[in-house]
């Protein structure tokens, strides 16, 4: 096991997505003692110019590398060396694994397969540190009461659950047999700066400043637990240096929300930032018929995490809100970017022949 006082060699899987990226940019410049080494495909949701402020940090490095390669995987072992992994990577939206399971099934179970046989590899029984970045999607849908705790038993609903419950079942798989220190966290749903505008909160964000509908699946009731993404960053890093290895921790916002509200609550912060009219922005809300195997409700028990880690949200949801809304309003040459494909462009200007 690797002491976490130590200066660390840590892989970070998935780094140029929405949750990685806020944790780099976080925790890159805290501790210039670490050496984080962000290994990412830069597929269509990962981004390098939200990492832009870590260019040229000698405590960075970046690979382009996509998990399904496990050559590529295993170089990047050997000549960086890791003794941590915080493993991000994953295909994480439920609509588009509807559509097309595959590349879920390739990412986040082959994906995390390789990674496994890396660590297997670089590390004796017992060193290094696979930290497993996981949702509270693999529990299933919960009715009007309860919540998920750690012992919660898996009952996925889709491919893209289905295929997180699977990595997380070989991550403790490959723990128990081979010796490999593991943790598991799984979080609810997360919000925040540098979110894809194809989520919830930063789609509805956009089509409220473009005057476009907002679509609300059925009657808008299903509820999410939400957490703004810079808790989660700090919960895992809190985690990796002090939870206990082969545990999982659930980490939640203690924000319970219909997504209804989500929206009523939007279409108030952005006629408040704008000088728009309320009533003209909720004007907007358009339902739509459900998915399939839409699940009613998550909410995350935190309190094994709070108790043994002493880890707390710091962000109310009103306050985590209105912090992510101003980012988008002052951010929209990166929300454009990431719209109209140009980042695309810059990547395999920068990156393609890597």
């Amino acid at each position: 096991m690797v002491s976490p006082g130590k200066n660390m060699k840590i892989l970070v899987t998935g780094g140029a997505g929405f949750i990685g990226a806020n944790f780099l940019n976080l925790l890159v410049p805290r501790h210039p003692e670490h050496l984080f080494v962000n290994l990412d495909a830069l597929t269509y949701a990962a981004n390098p110019r939200s990492l832009a402020g870590l260019e040229g940090r000698a405590n960075y490095a970046f690979v382009r590398v996509d998990l399904v390669d496990f050559e590529a995987v295993r170089a990047t072992f050997a000549k960086h060396q890791p003794e941590v992994v915080v493993h991000f990577a994953a295909e994480s939206h439920v609509d588009r694994s509807i559509a097309g399971p595959r590349p879920f099934l390739r990412t986040n179970i082959e994906g995390t397969f390789n990674l496994l046989e890396a660590c297997r590899e670089a590390w004796k029984p017992g060193q290094g540190l696979l930290h497993h970045v996981s949702t509270d999607e693999v529990y299933g849908s919960l009715g009007a009461e309860g919540l998920f705790t750690e012992e919660t038993k898996y009952d996925p609903s889709s491919p893209y659950s289905a295929s997180k419950a699977a990595s997380d079942h070989l991550v403790r798989a490959w723990g128990r047999t081979f010796g490999i220190p593991v943790k598991i966290t799984n979080c609810s749903n997360n919000y925040g700066p540098l979110q894809f505008p194809e989520k919830l909160i930063p789609l509805m964000i956009q089509n409220l400043l473009e005057r476009k509908p907002l679509p609300v699946y059925g009657k808008g009731e299903n509820v999410r637990d939400w957490l703004f993404v810079g808790d989660h960053c700090e919960a895992i890093w809190t985690v990796v240096l002090r939870g206990k290895p082969g545990e999982t921790y659930n980490i939640g916002g203690r924000s319970e929300q219909r997504n209804i509200d989500v929206v009523k609550q939007l279409c108030a912060i952005v006629a408040q930032e704008t000088g728009a009219s309320e009533t003209e922005l909720f004007g907007l809300v358009t339902y739509v018929k459900d998915r399939p195997g839409h699940d009613l409700r998550y909410a995350i028990d935190a309190s094994k995490i709070e108790r043994e880690l002493g880890w707390q949200p710091q962000e109310t949801f009103a306050s985590g809100m209105r912090k992510t809304v101003r980012w988008y309003l002052g951010n929209q040459d990166w929300v454009a970017s990431v719209r109209t494909g140009e980042y695309r462009k810059w990547i395999e200007q920068n990156y393609g022949s890597r």
